[in-house]
């Protein structure tokens, strides 16, 4: 699973999924088009993660899209996950890169530029960089919520690794985040909360291609 070919990256939270459950949502969202889907599920208990997660990999693995698993490193390999999401205060990138082999995905959170070349220097595989639009799914410290994108810009310049925006992001204030260097963007209520999945990830999904697109012409 190439994070460079990610378009559209889904977290999972069943509190913001409007009363329906994770694996129907991830189910509908990966009809839409979502290339990875992250295991996030903050307000369950291990046992119920690994229960949800069991089922995710198989949609997953049936669409040919990534499974990645929030902060931790051992759900991540009892799941056979393709790799592992990890924050500034989680495990540090090397650890995990040592537990989960030279073939996992491993991705970090980042807010700034020195965040960013630290986390590559350690071999992330990709950023999640963001708050980008403030966020209300988890508390963020101040100066790391509502960055915007001229930020993701700036990270994205400074690294080699696909930069996936996050924060706050739908399908109509995606273009600005991958115009400025994202070249994929992550949501949770923007798909999750939707009326139709299915169609949210798909209209997501067709925001950021064009916009990437536009960035390549321009």
């Amino acid at each position: 699973m190439d994070p460079t070919e990610w378009r559209t990256y889904l977290v999972t939270q069943r509190s913001r999924s409007g009363g329906r459950s994770t694996e129907s949502v991830v189910e509908a969202a990966l009809s839409g088009g979502v290339d990875a889907v992250q295991l996030r599920e903050k307000d369950v208990d291990a046992r119920t993660r690994y229960r949800i997660g069991r089922r995710l990999r198989e949609l997953t693995a049936a669409a040919d899209a990534a499974l990645i698993v929030n902060d931790r490193v051992d759900l991540a390999a009892a799941l056979d996950a393709d790799g592992v999401h990890l924050g500034q205060s989680d495990l540090p990138v090397e650890v995990a890169r040592e537990q989960l082999g030279p073939d996992a995905v491993v991705g970090c959170s980042t807010s700034t530029v020195r965040e960013a070349e630290a986390a590559v220097d350690a071999g992330a595989d990709y950023l999640g960089v963001g708050a980008v639009y403030g966020t209300s799914s988890k508390d963020v410290a101040e100066g790391k919520d509502g960055i915007g994108p001229e930020r993701v810009g700036e990270i994205a310049r400074a690294v080699d690794v696909p930069v996936v925006g996050i924060g706050g992001i739908d399908a109509s204030t995606a273009a600005p985040v991958v115009e400025a260097g994202a070249s994929a963007v992550a949501v949770i209520t923007a798909i999750a909360g939707a009326e139709d999945p299915t169609a949210a990830a798909r209209e997501l999904r067709a925001s950021v291609i064009e916009a990437g697109e536009s960035r390549v012409d321009g």
